[in-house]
């Protein structure tokens, strides 16, 4: 076989493994807390861990993969990935696996931001469409099969083997990458911008540590609030850094387009609205509707699934269709099917959410494909890399920044409901339960309570915990309902260049 299909395998493995570790991990997140007896933050900092490094190093890896060698740098992030994926299957604590997740990310970033580049270097013409479609689908596999993949593994073999499977996969591709791809650099590449990655990580970093630690320790805290102020001022010192610096990792300029600022929102808007809601309704369908991990990947497929299968069907409608009416119409049902999830109560089952599932899983479907081929169809092609590293770096942000945010209000909202609906002697420790309860501990809880109160206290923790995911819900449809707005607001016809891009429109096809 020829080394440019070796390399076409080499970069889907790849691409599929880490971008399988953004679903796989959310059905095992009960079992994960309840061996490793997480808290709840620490169960958000598992996914946050990931999503922040991969969305703060994306752009500088591929600028340092330019300048020293891509399929150096390339490597170097298999080896990452693997050797903390390993790690991760050993964490004998949550603070260790965080930590290793964290590690996952950044050489996920760096495998994801070198991607592209490998196969512009070795595929030209109608094959590189083929090899951007062939990656593409392989995005949208990872997206579709990640949630009954890790059921599968969760409950056949432990939460370990869902890290333990990057493992050989890992070494079969360092092996390949190391033997059958070309080295290619930038000639024209001059520098990374560290001052930027540095500001940016912090600023992230802090804003959304105090975000998921602001219930616990008090929003008027001084750790919280001089937590909020520093990840505000890093962020400014970012922006003051890229609109000074002429090698900056993030090109500025490119929001001056209306569209490609619109499509920036749509991904953040998606993946806040959407993706970050998988963990809690796991968490729902797990420790409140006792599912097993198999049986809780199973009830996702009609989201997953479908979003595959819409985001096939509509790949070429942006051809016939204004791109900004896929956008909206694919947010507005993404809103739509989230709202049509609330309502739960107590004695809800799981087919509550089953028109919603299908609903936002289409509006998946229809966003993807228009949002890849908007945010690198409004730049010139030499600036496509950047475009598309930027509009993923909005969706990793997005997700951290969702899982954050909803925490807060529905452990906020969980503690409410207690305080109102538990007998007064122990109302007062309604803040612990909350904690616990938002964590997936509500069978703990629930067996510690006397036999003669525990269908009483199961009504009231099963009623607060949906009315914590109901609130939650409503926040991210409105979130969805708002970015199908900007879309239709800001994404115009006349900021797209003369070249149309819809071989990597297909790169993106499914992933969130």
């Amino acid at each position: 076989m020829e080394r440019k299909w070796w390399t076409l395998v080499v970069v889907c493995t790849a691409t599929f493994m880490l971008l399988l570790d953004i679903t796989i991990v959310n059905v095992a997140l009960p079992s994960i807390a309840k061996e490793l007896r997480a808290s709840f933050s620490e169960i958000q900092w598992v996914v946050d861990a990931y999503a922040l490094t991969l969305a703060s190093l994306l752009l500088t890896a591929g600028a340092l993969a330019d300048l020293v060698g891509r399929r150096l740098v390339f490597t170097v992030g298999l080896v990452l990935f693997t050797l903390t994926s390993l790690l991760c299957g050993l964490a004998p604590s949550a603070t260790f696996l965080i930590i290793a997740r964290a590690g996952q990310g950044i050489g996920g970033a760096i495998m994801f931001a070198t991607s592209l580049a490998l196969l512009a270097q070795e595929f030209q013409g109608r094959e590189r469409g083929t090899a951007f479609a062939a990656w593409g689908a392989t995005i949208g596999a990872a997206a579709a099969v990640g949630p009954l993949v890790g059921g599968v593994l969760t409950q056949l073999f432990g939460w370990a083997s869902i890290f333990y499977l990057n493992v050989p996969i890992g070494i079969f591709a360092v092996a390949l990458t190391l033997t059958q791809v070309a080295e290619s650099r930038n000639p024209a590449a001059t520098s990374v911008d560290w001052v930027g990655t540095v500001t940016f990580t912090a600023g992230l970093f802090m804003i959304v540590f105090a975000v998921i630690e602001g219930d616990t320790k008090g929003w008027g805290s001084a750790e919280i609030v001089a937590l909020l102020i520093g990840g505000v001022a890093e962020l400014g010192v970012f922006l003051i850094a890229q609109l000074s610096q002429e090698n900056a990792m993030l090109d500025v300029s490119l929001f001056r387009k209306p569209a490609f600022t619109g499509a920036a929102a749509v991904a953040f808007a998606v993946s806040f609205a959407m993706f970050a809601m998988f963990l809690y309704l796991t968490l729902y369908l797990q420790t409140i509707l006792g599912l097993s991990p198999l049986q809780t990947g199973l009830r996702f497929l009609p989201v997953t699934m479908l979003s595959f299968v819409v985001a096939a069907l509509s790949g070429n409608l942006a051809a016939r269709v204004p791109v900004r009416i896929l956008l909206g119409t694919g947010l507005a049902l993404v809103g739509a099917g989230l709202l049509l999830m609330r309502g739960l109560t107590a004695h809800s089952h799981w087919t509550a959410l089953l028109l919603g599932f299908i609903v936002s899983g289409a509006g998946i479907g229809l966003v993807n494909p228009a949002l890849a081929s908007t945010a690198i169809g409004v730049v010139r092609p030499q600036r496509s890399g950047m475009a598309s590293g930027i509009n993923t770096t909005f969706r990793q942000v997005g997700i951290a920044s969702g899982i954050a945010a909803f925490g807060a209000v529905f452990q906020s909202a969980i503690s409410h409901r207690l305080a109102s609906g538990l007998p007064r002697s122990v109302a007062a420790q309604s803040g612990q339960i909350a904690k616990a309860v938002a964590g997936g501990a509500a069978p703990k809880v629930l067996r510690s309570v006397p036999a003669s109160f525990r269908a009483r206290a199961t009504e009231v923790v099963h009623g607060a915990f949906a009315a914590g995911l109901n609130e939650i819900l409503l926040i991210a449809g409105i979130v969805a309902l708002l970015g199908a707005v900007l879309a239709g607001i800001l994404v115009r016809g006349s900021d797209f260049v003369g070249y149309s891009a819809p071989q990597p429109a297909h790169a993106a096809a499914a992933t969130g």
